[in-house]
């Protein structure tokens, strides 16, 4: 299976580059996981609506660009779905046995994904309805993929 990450924006703390570093490796040894930081559009604090909604736009473009044609789009979005870890380890197992290998997280910038990205996804997804930094959101993101997959494959996992 291969998992894609595409983010918008970089990760600018040295101990969530460590802890994502981490999963990304434990899950390399089972698929091919690639993260991808794309660069979110610099606008100013106080830009329009109209502003925002462009560069919403604008990243959303670059979002779906870097997809492959064939994978599962999941967007994270706070107005998604919530999911337990097994629930989510379920769908993913559906996903593979239907053929479908590639799968394609979204995290949006600072004013989130674009209606485009939302709704093109296969699936719309919330870790929380509570709000994280969006470089938080990747290793927490990572690791409920990693613990999707043990739960798949029966591999003893913390609690």
């Amino acid at each position: 299976m291969q998992i894609q990450i595409v983010a918008i924006g970089k990760i600018r703390e040295s101990y969530l580059r460590e802890g994502i570093g981490v999963y990304s490796t434990r899950l390399s040894r089972l698929h091919k996981i690639s993260l991808l930081d794309l660069p979110e559009e610099r606008i100013s604090a106080k830009s329009s609506e109209s502003e925002k909604r462009l560069a919403i736009e604008k990243e959303g473009r670059k979002l779906m660009a870097a997809a492959p044609d064939t994978s599962v789009i999941v967007a994270l979005d706070p107005t998604g779905a919530i999911l337990s870890s097994p629930e989510l380890s379920a769908r993913i197992a559906e996903w593979e046995l239907k053929g479908q290998g590639n799968i394609s997280f979204f995290i949006g910038g600072p004013f989130g994904l674009s209606p485009e990205v939302i709704s093109h996804a296969d699936l719309v997804l919330s870790l929380s309805r509570m709000t994280f930094p969006h470089e938080l959101v990747r290793l927490m993101l990572i690791e409920q993929i990693y613990r999707a997959d043990c739960i798949r494959k029966g591999i003893p996992y913390h609690k």
